[in-house]
């Protein structure tokens, strides 16, 4: 039996392959304006709405979309010329602890204070940044209060969620991806197990 195409379906394959899919040219035109807009900005629909509603995103009062862009690139130092040994020098094989998609959230949450972090994901990149859409949900929404689902985030403990690395992008950074076996020493977390990173 063929699978049948829905909407959620056509906007999933576009962006598999974006460079041999129909919006890649809407996609080019959407960069320079990104890049000429501000670093963080409320956008009025999710640019993946597929994407966007697997990771809890519903269309009601107390749910915002946030672009976030920041920067692309690896954080290699510049070479310090003065006398070290070799290992001494500290510039390259930096390890950072966040990924660029956890600082994306971050600077979300810091323009909206009263909101909470659900998650977020990638909508594009050009030659100097990266742009994420992060989905954020207003913990005294009644909207939100009411909804099953959802009501969780306005629990204390999910206070600031995303400081803590308690989203998935979070949760990766921290190598909580990889269940129980052979990740002991990332529980619970890496500074407990003696292992603080650069």
């Amino acid at each position: 039996m063929a699978e049948v195409e829905t909407t959620y379906s056509l906007v999933r394959d576009a962006w598999k392959d974006l460079k041999k899919s129909k919006i890649y040219g809407l996609q080019k035109q959407r960069m320079v304006v990104w890049r000429n807009g501000p670093a963080t900005e409320r956008v009025e629909h999710p640019t993946r709405l597929d994407r966007a509603r697997s990771l809890g995103y519903k269309s009601k009062e107390g749910i915002i979309v946030v672009r976030s862009r920041v920067r692309r690139g690896g954080r290699n130092r510049p070479k310090i010329m003065g006398g070290r040994r070799p290992r001494r020098m500290a510039y390259s094989k930096l390890t950072p602890k966040k990924s660029i998609q956890w600082i994306a959230e971050e600077r979300a949450a810091d323009k909206y204070p009263n909101m909470e972090v659900l998650n977020s994901y990638y909508v594009g990149e050009d030659g100097p940044y990266k742009y994420y859409e992060v989905i954020l949900v207003d913990r005294a929404s009644p909207s939100v209060l009411s909804t099953p689902t959802l009501a969780w985030i306005a629990e204390p403990q999910h206070k600031g969620r995303v400081y803590r690395g308690l989203t998935s992008a979070g949760y990766k950074g921290r190598g909580l991806r990889s269940g129980r076996k052979g990740t002991s020493k990332s529980r619970p977390s890496i500074r407990a197990n003696g292992r603080i990173r650069r």
